[in-house]
């Protein structure tokens, strides 16, 4: 294996094979936890249909747009973030560094939370006492808390997940994360439809389709604007130099806006489907699902489904395959944010792969730790009742992500030639979408996004 990673390592550059392979890995980049754990909680406590419509107005207004414009940069200059911007602009390669944070930050905790569905797929697979079998919201609501507040059981699952993570990476584009995606996000796409219809089945699950579904104006507020604004960057992979990397590695005959319709469309719909198998599934198995939504937040998927697979014939197996997809979504969007990271330390640091996967893995070593233990040994550094783990979601998602996106968006649009940008997207006969394109770049994002963030300085989450 040692001899297989030095040859990968040892490259110059590798990229996608093939058009099927960019996307598919993209879009395992874009469909993860964000999808799958995230969104539909969020979904819950924003006002189900009103959140739902407001973030896909966001994806098609700005999210878009901006998918592709990371991607463009990232084919023009076939550089990793650092590389990338001191090419458009020498005067920019500090922006390199600094994009260079939000994946640092984000990886390590992704790595946590990754480790937490290692322990529950084990668990279900092994029938744990107080997880299995448990169809009381208090059981199953103690065994999460007795795990994560443990001092060393999250440890160990984090390190496993981190170790499934940079084993991928190590091996490099086309023969790990190409190779990986192809395999992984048709089956994760197939379970994942078979599971929403089983839930939307059951019972009073169109109650929650309703909730889920049909937005309610009178609950919209700049909290449900500003929690999908960062939903959106977490959830399409913007703002964090993943599709600038993935990006670089992409094919010059591949159509960006083609490939990015297609990712920005596989994250929605996912995203959507994820939300139609946790929310109707609270409707129906839950004596008070309104109850459930707005105080389980980040644990509904843990404690909530759980008792739903214990409630219904068969739940052991259909937690098993639950977890799986869940751990197929959480690992493409791992590996998409180490090789980000990676692309850096090899193209700029001279690292041969595997010396920049095992640096990539002390710093999720650290910061990972300190995240694992904040619900545990490390409470008491909680800051405002916000755990390690949730300080650096919230930094990375409601700060620093949209600051990147606003710079992107300014140095694309003012402090280069635009037609570098428009070039490798190629418009063609679509002037419109081009002169679209342009406005939302130039205007349109920059300020809208600099006003929800300034905003959202002064809004409580």
């Amino acid at each position: 294996m040692e001899e297989k990673i030095a040859e990968f390592s040892n490259k110059k550059r590798s990229g996608f094979t093939s058009k099927l392979g960019f996307v598919l890995a993209a879009a395992g980049s874009a469909v993860g936890l964000g999808n799958m754990w995230r969104f539909p909680y969020l979904a819950a406590q924003y006002g189900g249909g009103i959140f739902v419509f407001t973030y896909v107005l966001l994806a098609l207004f700005f999210g878009l747009i901006l998918l592709m414009l990371e991607i463009a940069i990232g084919r023009n200059t076939g550089k990793s973030v650092i590389g990338a911007f001191t090419k458009l602009n020498s005067k920019f390669k500090w922006f390199g560094y600094f994009c260079l944070i939000v994946p640092t930050i984000i990886v390590p905790y992704y790595c946590v939370i990754g480790g937490w569905v290692v322990k529950y797929l084990f668990s279900f697979i092994g029938g744990a006492e107080g997880l299995v079998g448990a169809t009381d919201a208090t059981v199953t609501g103690t065994f999460f808390t007795n795990f994560i507040s443990s001092p060393w059981q999250p440890l160990v699952f984090f390190l496993i997940f981190a170790f499934i993570t940079i084993g991928i990476v190590a091996f490099g584009v086309q023969k790990g994360i190409e190779r990986m995606s192809k395999i992984l996000m048709p089956a994760l796409a197939v379970i994942a439809v078979v599971l929403m219809i089983y839930v939307m089945c059951q019972p009073g699950a169109m109650e929650g389709v309703g909730y889920f579904f049909v937005p309610d104006f009178t609950k919209l507020s700049f909290k449900t604007v500003l929690g999908a604004l960062g939903q959106l960057f977490y959830s399409l992979s913007i703002g964090m130099c993943i599709m600038i990397t993935y990006g670089s590695y992409m094919k010059k005959d591949v159509n960006i806006t083609t490939s990015s319709i297609q990712i920005a469309s596989f994250d929605s719909l996912f995203a959507i489907i994820s939300g139609l198998i946790i929310i109707p599934a609270v409707f129906a198995f839950s004596a008070n699902p309104a109850d459930v939504m707005t105080n389980n937040g980040p644990s509904l998927m843990f404690i909530q489904l759980t008792n739903v697979f214990n409630s219904i014939p068969l739940g052991r197996v259909v937690g098993i395959v639950f977890f799986v997809l869940v751990l197929f979504a959480a690992i493409t969007s791992s590996v998409s944010l180490v090789e980000s990271i990676v692309a850096v330390l090899c193209e700029n640091g001279k690292m041969k792969r595997i010396t920049a996967c095992i640096t990539v893995f002390s710093i999720i070593l650290v910061l990972g730790s300190l995240s694992s233990l904040g619900f545990g040994p490390l409470s008491g550094l909680a800051i405002s009742g916000k755990s390690i783990l949730d300080i650096f979601d919230y930094l990375a998602n409601n700060i620093l992500m949209p600051i990147v996106a606003i710079i992107t968006c300014l140095i694309a649009g003012w402090f280069i030639d635009t037609n570098i940008i428009k070039k490798e997207i190629c418009f063609e006969k679509k002037k419109w979408f081009e002169k679209y394109f342009t406005i939302v770049v130039k205007y349109v994002a920059p300020i809208c996004i600099l006003a929800i963030l300034i905003t959202g300085l002064f809004v409580k989450i």
